[in-house]
């Protein structure tokens, strides 16, 4: 079973060798990677040439690049990875082990943890944790190709939540099985205001994402696994507070993401 790792890239370069460097180091014999650049200008694409089977160009946006990134691959498993992660060495085995002991699943979570640098970090590392098993958060990413093809792919018009839409319709689709072993995401250094900018930015499609899916989106925004600990979040009384200054932030860059969504829409119908 031959495995393709997709890997989308716009200024990576401070994350994108760690990330490709375990993609090369998985103990499956048979990996394939793809690194499918949008433009950058920071030595992503010198970074990308050391590793990859294949650097691409595509754009304007990662879903567009994830399904170019399909297109291009061969492997009978098509597994999308962001270039600030890098993945234990057994996962593309445990992959193929799961596809051939369960021949009815069509996709596959990876569950996640994170780290970075400084307090922001460690709080977003305990919140990782809590959502370990919760599929109102998770989503698969490794796909059998006829999988990835029978549900379209990648919606190209979305941006944020492009993980939601394509884990709803995979669930409708086929059975969705997990992993036994973990991706490590490399959140860096967070600060407030780059968090707050960036959920801005991601604010109009999370809008348009809730308008495709009125009836089921509400439990992506209410993390109720955040709740269901509440034992380990008064162990660490501290963290629990930054995470909740963290998620406000990240809430009220959404809410002006969406108010801008509406409002250009608005103008555009007037």
């Amino acid at each position: 079973m031959k495995i393709s790792f997709v890997v989308p890239t716009r200024n990576s370069a401070r994350t994108l060798d760690a990330c490709l460097a375990s993609l090369r180091a998985q103990t499956h014999p048979d990996v394939e990677v793809l690194v499918v650049d949008n433009g950058s200008t920071d030595g992503t694409v010198e970074i990308a040439g050391r590793h990859a089977h294949q650097v691409l160009q595509w754009g304007p946006e990662r879903s567009a690049q994830r399904n170019h990134g399909t297109d291009r691959s061969i492997g009978d498993v098509v597994v999308f990875i962001d270039s600030d992660m890098v993945l234990e060495p057994q996962v593309a085995t445990r992959i193929e082990e799961r596809f051939a002991a369960e021949p009815d699943t069509g996709a596959l979570v990876i569950p996640e943890r994170s780290f970075g640098e400084g307090f922001l970090a460690r709080c977003r590392e305990m919140e990782k944790m809590l959502y370990v098993g919760d599929p109102a958060v998770e989503s698969p990413r490794a796909f059998r190709r006829e999988v990835i093809n029978r549900v379209g792919g990648w919606n190209e018009e979305l941006t944020a939540a492009e993980d939601w839409d394509l884990a709803d319709r995979t669930r409708l689709a086929t059975t969705i099985g997990r992993v036994p072993a973990w991706i490590w995401h490399d959140e860096g250094r967070i600060r407030l205001r780059v968090t707050f900018a960036k959920k801005r930015y991601y604010g109009r499609w999370i809008d348009q994402y809730v308008r495709m899916n009125a009836d089921s989106s509400g439990g992506k925004f209410v993390r109720i696994a955040l709740l269901r600990r509440p034992a380990r979040l008064l162990r660490h009384p501290v963290l629990t507070a930054g995470l909740a200054t963290l998620k406000l932030t990240e809430a009220a860059g959404l809410a002006l993401g969406i108010r801008d969504s509406r409002t250009t829409a608005g103008s555009r119908a007037a």
